[in-house]
């Protein structure tokens, strides 16, 4: 993908589809279209960056949001991942890691191992420099909300 530029749904190499509402437990979900193969690059999107009191907006909004600064190694900031990237949900360990670039402000997701067709695209909310496994719930215990696994 050249750096800078967005790509639409329907041409995008993840191919990822959004399904809501088929009974998860955990509401809206994201699942592969085609078998992904690990390494692969899924999605690559564009950020939103919010200012260092990204911390004092409502709970639901830092929800969807993304440590920027911590993932950048920058200023403190947060971000809302455009495309599926603020929607994906948490698994230990998950099958997508995520990468900041920084001068592209953009995320990248990464698949961590093969994923096969249907399957669910997470990442893990407990691990905020975006790899896959973590020891310790710390994200939902800070946020307030129950852990479904």
């Amino acid at each position: 993908m050249e750096s800078g530029r967005f790509c639409r749904y329907d041409e995008h190499q993840g191919l990822s589809r959004l399904h809501q509402g088929h009974g998860l437990l955990k509401g809206r979900g994201v699942f592969a279209s085609r078998r992904i193969s690990t390494g692969e690059l899924v999605e690559a999107w564009p950020v939103v960056l919010l200012s260092p009191y990204w911390a004092q907006f409502p709970e639901e909004v830092k929800r969807l949001l993304f440590n920027w600064g911590h993932l950048t190694k920058g200023e403190p900031a947060g971000c809302l991942a455009l495309g599926w990237g603020s929607m994906y949900n948490h698994a230990n360990p998950a099958n997508l890691r995520y990468v900041a670039l920084a001068e592209e402000q953009q995320l990248h997701f990464i698949a961590a191992r093969d994923i096969e067709i249907h399957e669910e695209l997470t990442i893990n909310y407990n691990h905020t420099g975006g790899n896959v496994s973590s020891t310790d719930d710390v994200w939902f215990r800070k946020h307030g909300v129950a852990l479904i696994s």
